[in-house]
């Protein structure tokens, strides 16, 4: 029996507004934002132009010494390939696959760090069957890999937007 998935929502809704500040921030050249009252210097988000580039990206994150260490499913490997649709990226667990949307319509919108991140995130989880694919344990993982790969301020950025979202952490 597979978990409810109950928190899905907020976490593509809190995703979407952390986007949508980074791409402002890159649009307007101001790398500061406010959050909560205080100033934050946003990291640069690394963006891709191919699949070949994402699973460069894929391998060399699943290479690190702390995610190995953190993780057991780090030394799995991944396989990143097109995906056909342009609404969503996924992850495939049975085979340990990432699929991405490309260029569609002028834009690559999944091509970047926070999506492939999100999609990693799901294939470090050890269990899969028995917890919730975006629930806390989920949530907990990806703000781990945002802070260490992206940096401490994109992680309090996307913590403090899942809560504000109403999503539960673990």
């Amino acid at each position: 029996m597979t978990v409810r998935d109950s928190q899905r929502a907020k976490v593509y809704d809190a995703e979407q507004l952390v986007r949508g500040v980074f791409d402002r921030a890159d649009e307007h050249g101001a790398r500061t934002v406010e959050l909560y009252g205080s100033h934050l210097t946003l990291p640069i988000e690394r963006r891709f132009a191919s699949v070949e580039s994402v699973q460069s990206y894929a391998d060399k994150v699943l290479a690190l010494n702390w995610v190995r260490a953190r993780w057991e499913r780090a030394t799995a490997p991944v396989r990143v390939r097109a995906r056909g649709g342009v609404s969503a990226a996924h992850y495939e667990a049975a085979e340990a696959v990432l699929a991405v949307p490309l260029h569609t319509g002028g834009t690559a919108w999944a091509l970047r760090e926070l999506v492939i991140l999100h999609e990693l995130a799901h294939h470090l989880e050890s269990a899969p069957a028995s917890v919730a694919a975006h629930g806390p344990e989920f949530c907990d993982r990806y703000v781990e890999l945002v802070d260490g790969v992206v940096g401490p301020e994109a992680a309090l950025l996307l913590r403090a937007t899942m809560l504000g979202c109403g999503v539960r952490l673990g």
